[in-house]
């Protein structure tokens, strides 16, 4: 027997195995992925059992297998992933551009998660960082409105780069300097090495230079330019060191794995491939770190994508690929989705990858109750000790809550649960948990006047709100980027996906769902189907237009006989190769650019009509009149290896639509719950191999095989075809025949908390892709990379329904903003109308942040509000970037707007925000469509009470542990105005005073802030002291009273300059806030504003306060702010200007049993001469204080270092107009530290 191919995936689990048999039956396996009583490697085990099978002769284990049969493996694993988010990878160190040493460390400055005091990090994936003394930058500045030919013939130092773009080499390495450093690491024992050079994309040659060096050492050399050259230092340095983190680890799995091999993989007539990221196969030899972190998800994206596609139909599918821990999400159109850059563990990902989204819901997610809400995941009950019914002691999860209903029959199970793993799944503990839970939930709907539940009530509560947590990232992918998610096929795979693929699809309107028979391993089964892949790209600088086609076709031209060169040398007849040729296109101007792709042998000009498509279909609008710039060529070459290639479901079933299948009996009839309040009904059970094609199967039913079970709702039909089962939901209609989506049993005016959850989940999900929109729509750097920028819903009379955590300091602020709005301009709005807003007095915080306003009308009557609400570059005043640090009045910061019409009744949507709230008013009709009106505003209004509720418990315990009821600090500014707090605390009713008395006056200078900038503080770290997720709304603010002086420095005359108040004082009172709560110690305390010339705005990270169990971060965002800060290489490219330093200011932390973080150094120089600088910051004559003994964190330094060397101390707020060779240097804050240090 030859010709065997075989599939493997290897998850954390188990390790799905598929193989192919000439003239013989499909082998479908399962084994453990790790069980090292019987062997030691999963997939060895699983081609042993196949060669068995095969053969039937006994391989014996241990022994190196004869690979005769087998003419083909294909695998995917884990591996990488694991290890990436174990941080179980090779020691790794990473060689710089000098200054740079931190560039990783602080990477875009901002916090993982805005709300968490200790301001946790991941850990980076290396342990040594050498710099290198080298440099090249850019000649000339995209943002330059008068640029000049540049002649590179007379200065030795410009070069032209690989884009046609003239860079000048500031220093080239010292080959013997890095070889000395390169010998310390190896007397380290450091093998894997990172190689990061600012703009190498552009010119590679001193990362090769060096990278020469380090492997005639005998080092595993990564070069940052080689993996993946685009532009962005950051993205591409993570890739560059998760590579060398991983490939050691890949490579020796590799090896091990051949090692059980007679031969190993290189065996003659042996050909064994790797899943990539990006969905193609890679020989083994080439499979490395950075392209394993999807390969697992990546061969079921394949699986599913081959499989439920129809290419006549054109109807895209989504697929939901759900398992024990999480759920992956993706979607198929025809051709496969990459993204270029993404986060994965915490590590920014710069290289194709296919467009997963995951999701912490999967059978072993955790249920809970929390501050009166049904909430599942993140956390999971793992392997170990794993659901309850498992019989070890775990929690109540999703798969519990299954077989709670029935949804799993336990006589299909083998018995292996247990301490002694020889019993069937427990169905007596789960039912006791439940038990217990309903009990807990019940004594708080009791309490709050609420309908008391059922467990079969709490359960199916629990499903419905994990189908809604999985349903977020679908419509993420679908209705934010402008597709209508009820028009796709939802393909369920995965352990866990049969069982909630109804659930699911009735959650997204979907009307068929299609499940392959070999769903539970289709990640494997995939591997079966996928092409060999080998990709080519390159950096571009060119506008595209017919003048430069030549160039462009000669470019893609080479690029595509190299790929294609790269597939004939691994013996891919030429004809099974195709290519699909990438242009990235954006519009001059804007960072939003698209990969547009098209086949090889099409018109080139389509390009323009394709990109033009793909904008207005996601942005809703393009720009006619700009220039199409093309930032990168990519080839794709794609050599067809897989015989098998089966017929679409929808093709299978035309084939049998005439046919007339008798139903057989069932198997058995079992009690299922579908509904709460008619209990378990009678609900057939069959198994799938027993089912003929052609058979129809109405609802309800369970349809399993030895790997999954299948569940078909009583609205649903279950039809049986060759390789699939295709579900077909029917919808209600009302009497026009349309389609009534999902709704909610009639509740009077009584509140379900299962429904609240949903809909918290629901108005959060439409803030979010409202910030999603604005993203992507917008030209500024501000919004599109700073992200500072925030969206949310409002109620009627404009109070905060829900606000996605964009920026903290506008959190809470934006319902000023809206009330203020809907009280002037009541009974004067018309559907289409868009109100815009900047002033203090309107609820604003500064002048650039603007506010756009919408009301979403129902029926002739304002039912809702959403607004965005973004910081502008420029919006006039006395200092580009209009945050001038010497402002005395408002009118010296820009144009004020108390509240004006900027549409009437008309449609704008180009502009960013007014699109982003055009994506919210969207997206509220189709939740009022969804559910009725009056049912979504009695739980808008119910989820404001919960996050109410909420605050009031969090007091009330406060209240329980605190030595006395009143709470107090003072803080100083660096001017010494006073900021005075006193809280006082009632413990019966969960309400607090914050009182400000003894606050110092409106000072003559721009640090005041408007009283809307006090409230939003106060709700930032009411939520971070809860420490678990509420519902940020209105509700938040209603048990807490607020007392601010008239004319103080915190509530401001309607003149008084205010600039500084939104990114300087909102910090200190934040700091105030929590030293009154004895929470933390000071942060760094100033969002250190930097401004200059082409209206460029930056923010600066310092360090972090210190807590009683933590070390303050280094480096970060704190508090009010969570911006990022544009790339080293972006920021050079626009502007005219040399970063020479981006590092951690060491020291600069305060001391103490846990020290405070360490703040910034960034020393930028300017190249052009009259250049208008402005640095507004605090913590400049005051030092952020340490708490519960700790040392104060150093204070801050703003360095005009002039071109003849000389240097001046700018202090806290200046303005300067800076010459040719000028620096200025900022040294931010650290945080203070906590405790007293010990001394050892």
């Amino acid at each position: 027997m030859t010709g065997v191919q075989i599939s493997i995936d290897r998850g954390g689990t188990f390790t799905d195995v598929y193989a192919s048999v000439p003239g013989k039956k499909d082998i479908v396996l399962k084994v453990l992925s790790v069980d090292p009583a019987n062997y030691s490697d999963a997939p060895t085990e699983g081609v042993r059992r196949v060669l068995e099978i095969v053969t039937g002769e006994p391989h014996p284990r241990g022994q190196p297998l004869n690979t005769a049969p087998i003419e083909r493996i294909r695998m995917g694993t884990t591996v990488g992933t694991n290890a990436l988010l174990e941080r179980k990878g090779a020691r790794s160190a990473v060689l710089v551009t000098q200054g740079f040493k931190d560039l990783l460390r602080i990477s875009n400055q901002s916090r993982p998660k805005i709300f968490d005091l200790t301001v946790a990090t991941p850990e980076l994936l290396f342990q040594d960082v050498v710099e290198v003394d080298e440099r090249i930058t850019l000649e000339g500045y995209s943002e330059n409105p008068y640029p000049e030919y540049i002649d590179i013939s007379s200065d030795p130092a410009l070069h032209v780069a690989l884009t046609g773009e003239v860079i000048r080499i500031l220093r080239k390495p010292d080959l013997v300097a890095v070889r000395e450093s390169l010998q310390r690491l190896w007397d380290l024992e450091y093998r894997s090495l990172s190689i990061i050079f600012l703009h190498s994309y552009l010119y590679p040659y001193h990362e090769r230079q060096v990278g020469a060096v380090a492997r005639d050492m005998g080092f595993s050399v990564v070069e940052s330019a080689a993996l993946q050259p685009m532009i962005k230092a950051v993205p591409r340095g993570m890739s560059a060191t998760a590579d060398a983190y991983l490939t050691p680890i890949i490579k020796s799995y590799i090896d091990a794995i051949s090692a059980n091999f007679e031969g190993g993989f290189a065996a003659e007539g042996l050909r064994c491939d790797f899943m990539q990221s990006d969905g193609g196969l890679v020989n083994f030899r080439s499979f490395s770190g950075l392209k394993s972190i999807l390969s697992g998800p990546a061969g079921g994206v394949v699986g599913y994508a081959e499989t439920s596609w129809d290419a006549d139909r054109k109807k895209a599918v989504i697929g939901f690929d759900m398992g024990g821990t999480s759920t992956d999400c993706s979607r198929f159109a025809g051709t496969y989705e990459h993204v270029f850059e993404t986060t994965t563990a915490g590590v920014s990902i710069q290289s194709p990858q296919l467009d997963i989204i995951t999701v912490a819901a999967g059978g072993g997610s955790r249920l809970f109750w929390r501050n009166g809400l049904f909430a599942v995941g993140p956390e999971s009950a793992g392997a170990h000790p794993g659901p309850a019914c498992y019989r070890k002691g775990g929690p109540l999860t999703i798969t519990d809550a299954n077989l709670f209903l029935g949804r799993i029959i336990p006589e299909h199970f083998p018995k292996i649960f247990g301490p002694n793993e020889d019993q069937p799944l427990g169905t007596g503990i789960v039912a006791e948990k439940f038990a217990e839970l309903t009990e807990e939930i019940n004594a708080d709907n009791k309490a709050n006047d609420r309908s008391l539940l059922t467990s079969q009530q709490v359960a199916l509560g629990f499903l419905q709100v994990a189908s809604e947590v999985m349903a977020r990232p679908i419509r993420a992918l679908t209705e934010a980027r402008g597709y209508d998610t009820s028009e796709h096929i939802l393909s369920c795979f995965g352990g866990a996906g049969g069982q909630h693929a109804c659930d699911v699809a009735s959650a997204l309107s979907i009307s068929e769902i299609v499940i392959h028979k070999h769903s539970s391993i289709l990640s494997a089964y995939g591997l079966s189907l996928a092409d060999l892949v080998h990709e080519v790209q390159r950096p571009a600088a060119i506008q595209f237009k017919s003048e430069n086609f030549e160039a462009i076709s000669t470019a893609l031209t080479d690029m595509s006989a190299k790929a294609s060169k790269h597939l004939l040398d691994q013996k891919i007849d030429a004809s099974r190769i195709r290519l699909e040729v990438y242009l990235n296109m954006r519009y001059e101007g804007s960072n939003s650019s698209f990969m547009v792709m098209q086949e090889a042998s099409e018109n080139l000009a389509s390009f323009k009509t394709l990109f033009e498509e793909k904008h207005l279909r996601e942005f809703g609008f393009t720009f006619p009149e700009k220039k199409i710039l093309i930032d990168d060529y990519r080839v794709r070459s794609i050599g067809a290896i897989s015989e098998h290639k089966e017929r679409s479901p929808f093709k299978q079933l035309q084939k049998v639509a005439d046919l007339k299948v008798a139903l057989p009996t069932p198997t058995s009839i079992v009690r299922v719950c579908f509904d709460a309040e008619v209990g378990y009904v009678d609900t057939s059970l069959f198994i799938l191999t027993n089912l003929s094609p052609g058979v129809r199967i109405p609802g309800p039913t369970l349809i399993l095989d030895d790997t999954q079970t299948i569940l078909v709702k009583p609205s649903a039909t279950a039809i049986i075809l060759d390789t699939t089962v295709l579900i077909e939901l029917r919808q209600n209609e009302n009497a026009k025949g349309e389609v009534q989506h999902q709704v909610l049993p009639k509740l009077g005016q009584t509140v379900s908390p299962i429904q609240l959850s949903i809909f918290g989940h629901r108005f959060m999900s439409i803030a979010e892709q409202m910030g999603r929109t604005l993203q992507k729509t917008s030209v500024s750097t501000n919004i599109k990379e700073r992200l500072d920028f925030s969206c949310a819903i409002f109620s009627p009379d404009g109070g905060l329904v829900a606000n996605a955590p964009h920026v903290p300091v506008h959190l809470g602020s934006m319902q000023f903003c809206v009330k203020h709005l809907y009280n002037e301009w009541r009974g004067r709005l018309e559907e289409g109308d868009v109100l815009i807003s900047n002033h203090p007095a309107s609820g604003g915080t500064h002048l650039p942040d603007i506010t756009i306003v919408t009301p979403v009308f129902d029926g002739g009557e304002i039912v809702f509000f959403v607004a965005s609400r973004g910081h502008h570059a420029d919006i006039g005043g006395t200092r580009p970037g209009s945050m001038p640090p010497d402002s005395k009045w408002l009118y010296e910061e820009g144009a004020a707007i108390l509240g004006e019409k900027l549409v009437s009744k008309g449609q704008f949507n180009e502009d960013p925000q007014v699109a982003a709230n055009k994506q919210g008013i969207n997206l509220i009709q189709i939740l009022i469509q969804e559910y009725t009106l009056p049912k979504v505003h009695r739980y808008m209004y119910a989820i404001q009470e919960n996050a109410e509720n909420a605050v009031r418990s969090l007091l009330k315990n406060m209240h329980a542990s605190m030595p006395s009821s009143a709470l107090n600090c003072t803080d100083y500014m660096d001017d010494g105005t006073p900021i005075s707090l006193s809280i006082e605390v009632d413990g019966e009713t969960g309400s607090a005073v914050f009182d400000f008395a003894g606050t110092g006056p409106q000072v003559y200078g721009n640090t005041n802030a408007p009283r809307a900038i006090t409230h939003s503080a106060i709700l930032y770290c009411i939520r971070s002291l809860v420490g678990s997720d509420i519902p940020l709304n209105q509700g938040c603010l209603n048990p807490i009273t607020v007392k601010i002086p008239d004319s103080s420095i915190l509530s401001p005359s309607l003149n008084a300059s205010v600039v500084g108040g939104n990114v300087l004082t909102s910090q200190r009172i934040t700091d105030v806030i929590l030293s009154a709560f004895k929470a933390t110690a000071d942060s760094s305390g100033c969002m250190n504003n930097l401004t200059f010339g082409f209206g460029y705005y930056e923010t600066i990270g310092g360090g972090a306060g210190a807590g009683p169990s933590w070390d303050g971060s280094s480096g970060v965002h704190t508090h009010m702010t969570n911006t990022r800060i544009t790339d080293p290489e972006v920021f050079e490219k626009r502007y005219p200007v040399l970063l020479r330093e981006f590092s951690i200011r060491k020291g600069s932390g305060g001391e103490g049993q846990h020290h405070g973080g360490d703040g910034i150094i960034r020393d930028i120089e300017f190249l052009i001469p009259g250049v208008q600088v402005s640095i507004l910051s605090e913590r400049r004559t005051r030092a952020p204080k340490g708490a519960a003994g700790g040392g104060h964190g150093a204070m801050g330094q703003n360095i005009w270092v002039r071109n003849d060397g000389s240097q001046i101390s700018l202090g806290g707020k200046a303005t300067v107009s800076f010459e040719k060779g000028d620096r200025i240097i900022i040294k931010t804050p650290g945080g203070g530290g906590w405790g007293t240090k010990v001394v050892a």
